[in-house]
């Protein structure tokens, strides 16, 4: 039976993802802030997770958090409990402040899904973003380099917790589909549940005309952290509403 994407599998996320390096990561999206804004004092993490890179980003900035997902910002909450977060959609979330950083990263912003709510996603991180401000993107897989048909076999095995996860990959049209089967061993018993993903797979170009509709310059298109790339833009002075 399938149920709501990170619904049951937000508590072995972060097991599942102990050999990604966040620290290191978030490091250098700071240096990449620094360099582009160096007065930038506060920053909000749209799609932030389990609040692996909150955990960090929040050494250097008032840091703030967001993200569909209940249960994911339940783990986040145990992680970073003095750190605002925020049940809202990247697509169409609404917060009273604006910040010098907006975040949006590890291919989150593949769960807009569509062309038109990836541009109503960008849209609404770049008004949240005082007057030249930094918007950071780490995209999601571009069509051409997502393969079809790759079975993928992922696990934990920790003391008190074993975790598999296996799925086939493919696409739907635009969308990458990832039905993934979960097996979760505690001292309580065996588990097992299915979660299905889908994440929009957009085009460079697509991603560039995003940000130029929503009053975005990219500045730097040439940095990495997980294998994805990163895109980073700065807001213009005038607001585009």
């Amino acid at each position: 039976m399938l149920t709501p994407v990170f619904s049951q599998s937000a508590r072995v996320y972060d097991a599942l993802c102990r050999q990604k390096d966040y620290a290191t990561a978030s490091l250098r999206v700071h240096e990449i802030v620094q360099r582009v804004a160096p007065h930038a004092s506060s920053l909000l993490d749209a799609g932030c997770g389990t609040g692996q890179h909150l955990q960090h980003l929040s050494k250097h900035y008032r840091a703030e958090g967001l993200d569909l997902s209940r249960e994911m910002l339940a783990v986040a909450r145990e992680r970073c409990p003095a750190i605002p977060l925020h049940e809202m959609s990247l697509v169409d979330f609404r917060l009273t402040q604006r910040f010098d950083v907006v975040t949006c990263l590890f291919g989150s912003i593949g769960y807009a899904v569509t062309l038109d709510n990836l541009q109503r996603a960008v849209r609404c991180m770049a008004s949240h973003l005082r007057p030249r401000g930094v918007l950071v993107v780490e995209p999601w897989i571009s069509p051409e380099r997502f393969v079809s048909g790759r079975l993928v076999f992922d696990s934990a095995d920790d003391p008190g917790l074993k975790v598999a996860r296996m799925y086939v990959t493919r696409a739907e049209g635009r969308v990458s589909v990832f039905e993934s089967d979960y097996l979760v061993a505690t001292t309580d018993g065996v588990t097992h549940f299915r979660e299905r993903q889908e994440l929009g797979l957009f085009t460079d170009e697509e991603y560039r005309m995003a940000f130029s509709g929503a009053g975005l310059d990219v500045v730097d298109s040439g940095a990495d952290l997980f294998g994805y790339g990163l895109y980073v833009c700065v807001k213009s002075d005038l607001d585009i509403k």
